[in-house]
């Protein structure tokens, strides 16, 4: 017997922030100590997450696939048994050579447990119906930071950040494995249910993408996930020093930067709320302005911080929303695994370079700079949204 809607998201909500939190969110409270015991530069630990996120972008198109002719389930329970193994490997490592080797295996648990895979996944599960519980996903993934950061933080005072590694695997093993087994069928038992119609503005999501404009819609899509995921995660890495360039003192940041959170979670809700009244692109289009918008008001320097922030991270938090769910309104369910694979792919990449990418920047020209780069960005990929709503549109379409 199936799970409900809501049990399913649920159980694999807690893998979310379990995997976000050993994962994307692991350098920023276990990265010190690991440092400080064994001497190890901090670049090369902090590198780990870069090292993941390329694994998990070039295993992403494979995990797609995979998706779409299995399901699933066996992914999602090899992102699991990943997980605890390379957690398992950073813990005993003896040197950092295999402290890296641990995070190549991680990588596999991230390419195949996070939320493109975890989207793909939901998509083969309830079809073009996925919509709403692809949104109430990221709302618990938005709580990643929230719950792993201070748990980080008492593991390692109290038990020390390896011990704290191997909790976490465990965890994998004992929480998030069983969670996921227990909600996700197997493929027999998980085809798409009837789907409702979607609403406004375009061509029903069958139809809306002809076969004369599929490869423009892909690459314009895929640009715009990629854009948005380099200025993210340049954003994310750094925001401390584009807050302190902007005058504000270190603790003062530091307190600025928890609203970062916060803001992605609550216009998540916001969407949850009205999204089932419009067709995913709005979200794709009020993300991309809503960056737009944030990154001028940190560049031309508003004297508002805060809302720069919430800003900011609202579009932010959105645009995981639209990632998940425009390309199943666009595409339909049939092939949506196999092409939010390849949609990752370059991403996912893209996020594992441009933090480097941008502290070069700022080493080089200043973090005022790298700001209006990134807004200039920002302006492109609300011309690649303006383009790729003009291909999608009834009449486009038909040509």
């Amino acid at each position: 017997m199936q799970a409900s809607r809501p049990v399913t998201i649920t159980a694999l909500g807690i893998a979310q922030i379990l995997g976000w939190g050993t994962s994307f969110y692991f350098p920023a409270v276990l990265a010190p100590p690991i440092v400080a015991d064994t001497g190890w530069s901090l670049a090369f630990v902090v590198s780990g997450t870069s090292i993941g996120l390329l694994v998990a972008g070039l295993i992403a198109p494979k995990v797609g696939a995979i998706i779409d002719r299995h399901g699933g389930r066996p992914v999602l329970a090899a992102s699991s048994l990943m997980y605890a193994a390379g957690l398992l490997c950073i813990g005993l490592a003896p040197n950092l050579p295999t402290y890296l080797l641990g995070w190549i295996v991680l990588g596999g648990g991230m390419g195949s447990g996070l939320y493109d895979a975890v989207f793909a996944a939901l998509g083969k599960l309830y079809g073009r119906d996925a919509r709403a519980p692809i949104t109430n996903l990221t709302l618990f993934g938005g709580f990643a930071s929230t719950v792993c950061w201070p748990l980080s933080a008492f593991l390692a005072e109290n038990f020390g950040w390896r011990s704290a590694c191997l909790i976490y695997a465990a965890l994998h093993l004992l929480v998030s494995l069983p969670l996921q087994m227990a909600v996700m069928p197997p493929l027999a038992k998980s085809q798409p249910q009837k789907p409702d119609d979607m609403a406004t503005g375009l061509a029903e999501p069958a139809r809306a993408v002809s076969p004369a404009n599929e490869r423009l819609i892909l690459l314009a899509l895929a640009s715009i996930l990629t854009i948005s995921a380099s200025i993210g995660s340049i954003v994310i890495v750094h925001m401390m020093i584009f807050l302190q360039d902007r005058g504000a003192s270190f603790a003062l940041a530091v307190s600025l930067g928890t609203l970062f959170g916060p803001a992605q979670v609550g216009a998540r809700v916001v969407e949850r709320m009205f999204g089932a009244s419009y067709h995913p692109i709005w979200t794709m289009i009020a993300s991309c302005v809503l960056m737009l918008v944030g990154l001028i008001m940190l560049v031309g320097g508003a004297p508002l911080l805060w809302l720069t922030i919430l800003i900011y991270g609202g579009g932010y938090g959105i645009m995981w929303i639209a990632r998940g769910t425009l390309p199943l309104a666009l595409f339909g369910p049939e092939r949506y695994a196999t092409l939010m694979g390849r949609l990752a792919f370059p991403s996912l990449i893209a996020q594992a370079l441009a933090p480097s990418a941008g502290a070069l920047l700022i080493e080089h020209y200043g973090a005022h700079a790298t700001a209006a780069v990134l807004t200039a960005l920002a302006a492109l990929n609300v011309a690649l949204i303006a383009v790729l709503w003009a291909l999608c549109r009834p009449g486009a379409a038909r040509t």
